[in-house]
């Protein structure tokens, strides 16, 4: 193997380790980020507020039993278009994923006040 070649290679090398070490350095971050506590949402039938800590605890501390398939996991601000309730249920989405007749926590017919509080 010539020396150009040498330099070649050992480039390539030094090129894939700062990007593998830049990964593990970005997953590092977000595995070590803090998620809110609580978020709330605002609507016209009176404000939600998620007990994401609670959540997560029954989850067992599991943040992919809702991230990324039920809910992205991001700081931008989720918005909910009117009448999100009766298509959430129909595709089990959102909140409907776990809040609906037969699923694992409280079906919302019924139970607005659970969730809805007007200030």
């Amino acid at each position: 193997m010539n020396k150009r070649m040498q330099i070649v290679l050992v480039l390539a090398v030094l090129v894939s380790l700062c990007l593998a070490l830049n990964l593990f350095g970005q997953a590092a971050k977000m595995a070590n980020a803090k998620a809110p506590d609580k978020i709330v949402f605002e609507a016209k039938t009176g404000k939600v507020t998620f007990d994401h800590a609670k959540h997560l605890e029954r989850e067992k501390n599991d943040c992919k039993a809702c991230h990324d398939k039920i809910f992205p996991q991001s700081k931008a601000p989720l918005n909910f278009a009117a009448g999100m309730h009766k298509t959430a249920e129909a595709k089990k989405a959102s909140c409907a994923a776990c809040h609906v007749a037969g699923g694992k926590a409280f079906e919302t017919k019924g139970n607005c006040n659970k969730c809805h509080v007007k200030a």
